[in-house]
């Protein structure tokens, strides 16, 4: 059964049961997908994405045609179910509940005592990737998104890895962008890149949370990490 089923499966019974807030969107998943952590996981990443994605353009304060393109990437939402989506948009962007409330729901899906938790990185980047749509970082989105990354306990050095492969500020350090310092013996950050390979694989990524629809966030990913290990292994065999 697609996630986008049991999307619509999602709104269906929050729907009966008169949510009235992000906060009771949060609550929902836990409760409904209890016995089914996997599956939980799966639809919390999706509605964390939608509804995080509709608070931050309401922080930014304008939703450009960009944007929407942006998020259409990421959520290739079958026909019939794209009022699912929007009645989930419409109630994280309606709701009067601020989203560090919400964040600090969906961060307590990792449990607690869990920093750089796979799944809240995986939401992170789905948010920069929707936030740079229109070629700019705009202040209020980046304080937002920093804001994100303090609640779900994304550190420094990650959370810069993940700005440094979404916007260039000038020339894109590789070091920035596989989170390593600069300096360290070449084994030592080969050994540290193929790590991130491997975590950072699709089927990796799927099986901590993600679902099979949004393998795009995971393939940009890849694609950068590769691109950073290659103009350092070329840097070092020139010297």
């Amino acid at each position: 059964m697609s996630i986008w089923d049991r999307i619509g499966e999602f709104v269906s019974r929050v729907s009966a049961g008169a949510m009235t807030g992000v906060l009771d969107l949060a609550e929902a998943v836990r409760t409904i997908f209890a016995s089914d952590p996997e599956l939980r996981r799966r639809v919390a990443f999706s509605v964390a994405m939608i509804a995080l994605s509709a608070k931050m353009a309401k922080a930014d304060g304008v939703v450009t045609q960009d944007e929407v393109r942006a998020f259409q990437e990421i959520f290739v939402v079958p026909a019939g179910e794209e009022r699912n989506v929007a009645r989930l948009y419409d109630l994280a962007q309606a709701d009067i509940a601020g989203f560090e409330a919400y964040a600090q729901q969906m961060a307590g899906l990792c449990g607690s005592g869990k920093p750089n938790c796979g799944m809240l990185t995986d939401i992170l980047d789905g948010l920069f990737h929707i936030a740079k749509a229109d070629g700019v970082l705009h202040e209020r989105e980046g304080r937002f998104l920093y804001r994100i990354a303090q609640i779900f306990e994304i550190d420094e050095m990650r959370y810069q890895a993940i700005l440094a492969r979404h916007v260039s500020v000038g020339a894109t350090d590789p070091y920035v962008v596989l989170g390593i310092e600069r300096g360290r013996p070449f084994e030592e950050v080969k050994r540290h890149y193929r790590r991130l390979v491997a975590e950072n694989h699709p089927d990796r990524v799927i099986a901590r949370g993600l679902p099979e629809e949004f393998v795009a966030i995971a393939t940009t990913r890849i694609a950068a990490i590769n691109a950073a290990f290659d103009l350092i292994e070329r840097g070092i065999k020139v010297l």
